[in-house]
């Protein structure tokens, strides 16, 4: 029997189908495979018409001044405690690996 999926585990498999797409685009783009590019980038534009509405730069930047000042943390080690914070609060809202970016950068 398949069980039903809860949106934050929808929104997690719709993440990882879309960063599948992305890793595909870049590596038939290297290969010169325009077909395929074509193909994936469609794919990859309908699987983002699922996402919710994605956080602007501004939001983001906001989001993870509040989790540093939540968090406390002062330095890089305090990375994981900020990313652990923001996580569920904007998870398919932002690129996460930006948003890891944007903590490291704040925090060093």
């Amino acid at each position: 029997m398949v069980g039903q999926l809860d949106d934050a585990a929808v929104v997690q498999v719709l993440s990882t189908l879309i960063r599948q797409r992305h890793d595909s685009i870049e590596q038939f783009a290297k290969a010169g495979r325009t077909d395929l590019v074509g193909k994936e980038s469609a794919e990859l534009e309908l699987l983002t018409g699922y996402l919710p509405q994605q956080m602007s730069e501004a939001e983001v930047a906001a989001a993870v001044d509040a989790a540093v000042a939540e968090s406390g943390a002062a330095g890089p080690q305090g990375m994981g405690k900020v990313m652990a914070i923001l996580k569920p609060r904007i998870a398919g809202r932002a690129d996460m690996g930006r948003v890891s970016a944007m903590v490291k950068q704040r925090l060093t």
